[in-house]
C-alpha cells in the first residue's frame, strides 16, 4: 500500500499527488493507493491516516507512506511509529516553528475553501516531533536546494543516513516530479 500525505493547505489534487496516482493507473496498481484529504489539525490528520491504512491495506501488507512538506513531518511520525518505510518530498522539519506565522484562516491551493489554523494545532505538532529516526534505510529523502519554503539544509541535517536525493535548484514542489516518480515507486516496492 502506498499512502500519500499531501501538505500544508494542499490536497489529494496537487501535482505531485496526481503524477503519482496517474502512475500506478498505468501500471495497473491503482488498488494500492491512497490519499485523503487531510484535515487541518495534525492529531486528526495522523489518525485518519492510520484509518486508512487499517481500512485498506490487506493483512500483512507493507506500507510506504509518501509525504510533501508538512505531510513529510506526518510521514516520519508515522513510519516510526508503524515500522512503515517513507518517502519524504521536501519535508517540513520544524513545523510549529514555520506555520506560526499562519494562525488564522488560511485559503486553500485547490479547490477554493479555507482552513483556520488554531494555537492548538502548533501544540499537536509539537507532540508529533520525532527525535531521530530509527532506520534510516527505511526512509527517501528529496530535498531541492531551490525550496522556496523550506530550508533543504535542515531537511539533510534531519535526516542523517537516509538514502537522499539532492535536486540543485528545483522549487518547494519539485516541479519536475514526473523525472522521479518511477524512482519513488521503486523504493515504495524494495524489499
Amino acid at each position: 500500500m502506498i499512502l500519500y500525505l499531501h501538505g500544508f493547505r494542499s490536497s489529494p489534487q496537487s501535482f505531485k499527488a496526481r503524477l503519482l496516482a496517474a502512475r500506478l493507473v498505468e501500471l495497473g496498481r491503482e488498488r494500492e493507493w491512497c490519499c485523503p484529504t487531510l484535515p487541518v489539525s495534525p492529531a486528526d490528520a495522523v489518525a485518519l491516516a492510520e484509518r486508512e491504512v487499517e481500512r485498506a491495506a490487506q493483512p500483512g501488507e507493507r506500507v510506504t507512506v509518501i509525504g510533501s512538506s508538512l505531510g513529510g513531518y506526518f510521514a516520519t511520525y508515522l513510519a516510526e511509529r508503524h515500522n512503515w518505510r517513507a518517502v519524504l518530498l521536501n519535508p517540513a522539519v520544524v513545523p510549529d516553528r514555520d506555520l506560526s506565522g499562519y494562525l488564522g484562516e488560511q485559503p486553500l491551493w485547490h479547490g477554493g475553501g479555507s482552513i483556520v489554523v488554531e494555537p492548538r494545532h502548533l501544540d499537536e505538532l509539537r507532540a508529533l516531533n520525532v527525535a531521530s529516526v530509527t532506520q534510516p534505510e527505511r526512509y527517501y529523502l528529496f530535498a531541492a536546494t531551490g525550496d522556496e519554503v523550506l530550508d533543504y539544509r535542515e531537511m539533510l541535517a534531519r535526516y542523517p543516513g537516509v538514502r537522499t536525493r539532492l535536486i540543485e535548484g528545483s522549487d518547494h514542489g519539485i516541479s519536475e516530479f514526473a523525472d522521479y516518480v518511477d524512482d519513488v515507486i521503486a523504493f515504495c516496492d524494495a524489499r
